[in-house]
């Protein structure tokens, strides 16, 4: 007597070929939404609000934080951690996925 299969109407190619799409697909999504990319874009965009804001205080605003341009300096950090957050992106991306395992490769012997 034939073992039927646990999927009827699918073989194991079929299976193997499902989860390597379903990897592959998962890999590029995480590389999209790298936490990186994220937080650099947000402290940019912030930083230079923040630093325009700064740019166009008036003496009252400066006078009310003692004599210090909070604004301006506090912009200009975030602006700096947001590049440095980009950069690290740049230099040191995610690891590229393994190739994909194919159910020719398997049967092959090394």
């Amino acid at each position: 007597m034939t073992e039927q299969p646990d999927h009827p109407g699918y073989s194991e190619k079929d299976v193997l070929r499902e989860v390597t799409e379903l990897q592959e697909k998962s890999t590029t999504a995480a590389r999209l939404f790298d936490i990186r990319r994220i937080i650099g874009g947000l402290f940019v965009i912030y930083g230079v609000i923040v630093t325009i804001t700064g740019l166009t205080d008036d003496d009252a605003a400066i006078d009310k934080a003692e004599g210090v341009n909070i604004n301006l300096w506090t912009g200009l950090g975030m602006l700096l951690l947001g590049l440095f957050f980009l950069a690290w992106l740049k230099l040191r991306p995610t690891a590229p996925p393994p190739p994909p395992i194919t159910p020719e490769a398997e049967d092959k012997p090394e």
